[in-house]
């Protein structure tokens, strides 16, 4: 099972010793969690994730240059072929970076209409819906992706937080989480925006991940 933590801002370095899969910059300018200046020296086996909302693709790919990015993920409205697009603009190299899309889900949500970025893609993230494209500290009913239809994987994200233990347990045991590959975390796990509680955060790793295999290594 994977771990994304994501808003990334002022201690990005205290993160390496929990060994995370994915650390995330948001790179949108309303954030309160708006990373700017120098990427810090993260080791090759984490990947770094810019986070954009409804950017030019032109400041993506230059930004996704500029810091070396892993992978883009997308979390306003962005269209398939905006998807497709920003594949084809990134694809140079021995490894292009990942593409995840960021969905808000809620009860009237179409699964269907994911369809099409399927392909683009390689990574979905289902996260609440909230005044913000993302890290407004709720969650949503995590038994809606029992009607997913997709073998895309997927994070789960959405108010995760120190006390979510238990019911992430439950979810894993459900048929709901059948492709899912990890979690993303970010507001709940601050001391302020941007700053992360490194112990909460290994406590939660310690109890959530203990012993886990990732499914995408299975």
């Amino acid at each position: 099972m994977k771990l994304k933590i994501c808003g990334m801002r002022e201690n990005p370095l205290e993160m390496l010793p929990l060994a995370p899969d994915y650390l995330g910059f948001i790179l949108w300018e309303p954030s309160p969690r708006y990373f700017t200046g120098k990427m810090p020296e993260i080791p090759a086996g984490i990947k770094t994730v810019g986070v954009f909302v409804d950017a030019p693709l032109g400041e993506v790919v230059e930004r996704t240059r500029e810091y070396g990015l892993s992978a883009i993920q997308l979390h306003g409205s962005e269209s398939p072929g905006y998807c497709r697009r920003l594949r084809e603009l990134t694809r140079e190299g021995d490894a292009p970076p990942e593409i995840i899309k960021a969905f808000g889900l809620g009860g009237d949500f179409v699964f269907p209409d994911l369809e099409p970025y399927a392909d683009p893609c390689d990574l979905f993230l289902f996260d609440s819906r909230g005044p913000l494209p993302g890290g407004n500290g709720f969650g949503f009913d995590w038994s809606l992706l029992g009607a997913y239809p997709l073998e895309k994987p997927f994070l789960l994200s959405g108010g995760i937080g120190p006390d979510s233990v238990g019911k992430l347990r439950d979810f894993f045991r459900s048929p709901a989480s059948a492709h899912c590959i990890g979690l993303d975390v970010n507001s709940r796990f601050e001391k302020r925006p941007g700053l992360k509680d490194v112990g909460a955060l290994k406590k939660f790793k310690a109890l959530v991940y203990g012993g886990q295999k990732s499914r995408t290594d299975e």
